[in-house]
C-alpha cells in the first residue's frame, strides 16, 4: 500500500512538472499541412483575390466558419457573427437594424455578405474597413454589437478544447499563446471569401445554359437601359453585372437634405471626411435580394416594391443626389418585368451549400 502511494505521488509530480515545463501549450504534435482552396468560378466572374499573407486554405476556412458561428466571440456568449448574418437570409437578417448583446439597436441595416470577397473599395455601408481582415476585427469590440474585448476572446480561444489545434492546422502556430486576434480575423475573412453566389438563372444565361423568358427580357432592357423602346431605369449603373453591384458609393436619394451638412446619417463622408461624400452609401449586391429584406442602409424600405417605387419617384432631393436619379415613369407592367429580371439573380443552390452552414 505504501509503495502504491509513493508511485501515485511520483506520477502526480511528473504531471505537475510536465505542466510547468509547457505553460504555453505546445501544439507541435499536431500536423501543419494546409490544403490550398481554389474556388470554382464561372467564366463571367472576376478573379477572387486574397491577400498574400492570408491565402485560402481548407483548414483556415473551416476555422473561420467555426468562429463565425460561435457565440464565444461575444462578451456573454449569446451572439455570434451569424446572429446578424444568417445564411437563410442571404447572410443578412430580417430587421431594419440589429440589436447587440445588450439589446441596443445599431443605426444601420445588416448588409448581406454574399460575394463580399470581391469587394475592393471598403467594407460596411460606409467603406470604413479596407479589407475583410480589418472588418472582422471590429464587431467583437463594438459596444453595440458583441461588446467584448479581444484579450478576453483570445483567452477563451486558448483555453478551448478544440480551437488551439484548429489554429495550429490553419496557421502553423507552435503553441497556444500564438493564438491572436489577427489570426482569428484572418480565419473569419477566409470563410467570408467563400460566401459566393454563382448559380442563379442569370449566371446560367450568361453561360448559355438557359434563356430569359419574355418578361425577364423586358426587365433586362429596363435594367440596362439598352432598349430605345423602353424607359431607362438606371439600375445597371450602380448594380452592374456579374456581381449585381458596382463596388462603389452613391447618394441614392433616400435622405432629404437641404445642404451637404444636414444628412441624418452622413455615411461615406464620415470616413473620407469630405462633405461631398455625405449621404453616400455602398451599393449592395442584388443577388438573392428577395431574401434580405428590409432594404437600404437604414432598413427603411420593407419590400422590393417599395424600393422600385422609391426609384420610380426620383428619390428625395439633396445637393449631391446622384445625377441618374429622376422620375422613371414606370407603369405596373414595367415594374413587374423589372422585378422578374432582378429575380434572375436568385440563387437557391446557395442556401443548400453545407460548407456555409452552422458547423455546431
Amino acid at each position: 500500500m505504501r509503495r502504491g502511494l509513493l508511485m501515485l505521488i511520483a506520477a502526480t509530480a511528473l504531471m505537475v512538472i510536465g505542466c510547468v515545463k509547457d505553460p504555453e501549450g505546445d501544439l507541435t504534435d499536431f500536423d501543419y499541412n494546409p490544403t490550398q482552396y481554389v474556388p470554382v468560378l464561372p467564366a463571367h466572374f472576376p478573379a477572387l483575390v486574397s491577400p498574400a499573407d492570408n491565402p485560402l486554405t481548407e483548414e483556415g476556412i473551416l476555422l473561420g466558419r467555426h468562429l463565425f458561428f460561435d457565440p464565444i466571440l461575444s462578451a456573454d456568449s449569446s451572439m455570434s457573427c451569424a446572429s446578424c448574418h444568417l445564411p437563410s437570409m442571404a447572410f443578412s437578417d430580417s430587421r431594419k437594424t440589429s440589436p447587440g448583446i445588450d439589446g441596443i439597436f445599431g443605426k444601420r441595416n445588416s448588409m448581406s455578405l454574399i460575394n463580399v470577397g470581391f469587394v475592393r473599395s471598403g467594407l460596411f455601408w460606409d467603406g470604413r474597413a479596407k479589407t475583410l481582415e480589418e472588418q472582422a476585427l471590429l464587431p467583437i469590440e463594438d459596444p453595440i454589437e458583441l461588446h467584448n474585448t479581444w484579450p478576453n476572446v483570445i483567452d477563451k480561444l486558448r483555453a478551448h478544447q478544440k480551437y488551439p489545434r484548429m489554429f495550429r492546422e490553419a496557421f502553423g502556430i507552435s503553441k497556444k499563446s500564438d493564438i491572436s486576434k489577427e489570426l482569428a480575423a484572418k480565419a473569419i475573412a477566409q470563410f467570408e471569401r467563400t460566401i459566393i453566389s454563382k448559380d442563379s438563372k442569370f449566371d446560367r444565361v450568361m453561360e448559355g445554359k438557359e434563356k430569359f423568358n419574355d418578361f425577364e427580357l423586358i426587365g433586362f432592357g429596363l435594367y440596362f437601359d439598352d432598349d430605345p423602346d423602353l424607359p431607362d431605369t438606371e439600375c445597371g449603373h450602380c448594380h452592374n453585372t456579374p456581381l449585381a453591384t458596382s463596388d462603389d458609393f452613391f447618394n441614392n436619394g433616400l435622405q432629404r437634405s437641404p445642404t451637404l451638412l444636414d444628412f441624418k446619417d452622413k455615411g461615406r463622408g464620415m470616413v473620407t471626411m469630405s462633405v461631398a461624400d455625405n449621404g453616400k452609401f455602398r451599393a449592395p449586391t442584388l443577388r438573392n435580394i428577395k431574401y434580405s429584406a428590409p432594404y437600404m442602409h437604414d432598413g427603411s424600405l420593407a419590400t422590393l416594391d417599395d424600393v422600385i417605387n422609391h426609384y420610380n419617384s426620383g428619390g428625395q432631393p439633396s445637393p449631391n443626389a446622384d445625377p441618374l436619379l429622376h422620375p422613371l415613369g414606370l407603369d405596373p407592367f414595367y415594374k413587374e418585368c423589372l422585378k422578374a429580371f432582378i429575380d434572375t439573380f436568385t440563387d437557391t443552390l446557395f442556401f443548400k451549400k453545407p460548407e456555409l452552414q452552422n458547423p455546431f
